[in-house]
């Protein structure tokens, strides 16, 4: 279960959302938000960032889909909210930094420009509160089938999106029966035998690139798997995806970093949303 951090200030509750309480860090990584199709979890992703604050927010690539609307155009308010409150917190002074990934690939003609006071980056290199510096990328250089085979890639997109219907149709039926979000997608790559160890080679390749560059470790997205760990003395990081886990990386005031899973976090600022309109009751 995650923790919450300590330096909590809380502000008016808004909508259904879980409560008022702002959770503050020193950064926020978030990555493969895929606006622009069904799949995406806008409502989740804006809950999220009305929640959070910090100094730094990098967006690690496949924020828009630019794919699939060119395919097919879907585009509702939810995913206008999303980038409307983007621009916000850059214009309240949060440094937001957008790294292109393979799907959003139109803005690397843009790189060290700026939108709404966004920067626009290839790569980015991050220091650390505790000194350590982090490679910033989406980590689509390092999928060969991406680099080598786009017509593949964009088949197996293509199927991706069919297994996302069917998870948002499984959570619908989730939700009626009172039960928390569960990424069926998630649980049956993560089952398959090549998926994971495309998602190993993957990971070690990308470690190897940050040893390369003389880095402590490396954050990225493009894999959709949420992971924190060290390979070979590389600290690995990714930050996950808004389409299946709803999950960012967070560096708190420390330098410590976590991954929180927003399925989980919300519950537990319910919970002590729900405590703290109990206590007065416990102390009358």
């Amino acid at each position: 279960m995650n923790m919450l951090p300590l330096d909590m200030t809380p502000e008016p509750p808004m909508g259904s959302e879980a409560t008022g309480v702002v959770l503050r860090y020193r950064t926020i990584w978030i990555s493969d938000v895929h606006l622009g199709t069904r799949g995406c979890k806008a409502d989740l992703l804006l809950e999220f960032l009305r929640h959070t604050e910090a100094q730094t927010l990098y967006l690690v690539g496949d924020i828009i889909d630019g794919w699939r609307l060119k395919r097919s155009w879907y585009w509702n308010q939810s995913h206008n909210d999303v980038v409307q409150k983007l621009l916000r917190k850059a214009r309240k002074g949060t440094r937001v930094v957008y790294v292109p990934g393979n799907h959003d690939e139109a803005l690397r003609d843009f790189t060290e420009l700026q939108f709404g006071g966004v920067v626009v980056q290839m790569e980015a290199i991050h220091h650390m509160a505790d000194g350590r510096r982090l490679l910033v990328t989406h980590g689509d250089h390092f999928d060969g089938i991406v680099t080598y085979a786009k017509w593949l890639a964009m088949m197996g997109d293509m199927a991706y999106t069919a297994a996302l219907g069917l998870n948002t149709w499984f959570n619908h039926l989730r939700h009626k029966l009172g039960l928390p979000y569960w990424s069926l997608s998630a649980y049956l790559k993560h089952k398959v035998k090549n998926a994971v160890e495309f998602i190993s080679d993957y990971e070690r390749a990308i470690a190897e690139e940050a040893r390369r560059r003389r880095v402590d470790g490396v954050v990225c997205g493009h894999i959709h798997h949420a992971e924190m760990r060290e390979i070979d003395g590389i600290l690995y990081c990714n930050d996950g995806d808004w389409v299946e886990s709803c999950t960012a990386l967070v560096e708190h005031g420390d330098g410590r970093l976590e991954i929180l899973r927003w399925a989980e976090c919300r519950e537990n600022l319910a919970a002590l949303a729900q405590s703290e309109a109990l206590e007065p009751a416990r102390t009358a």
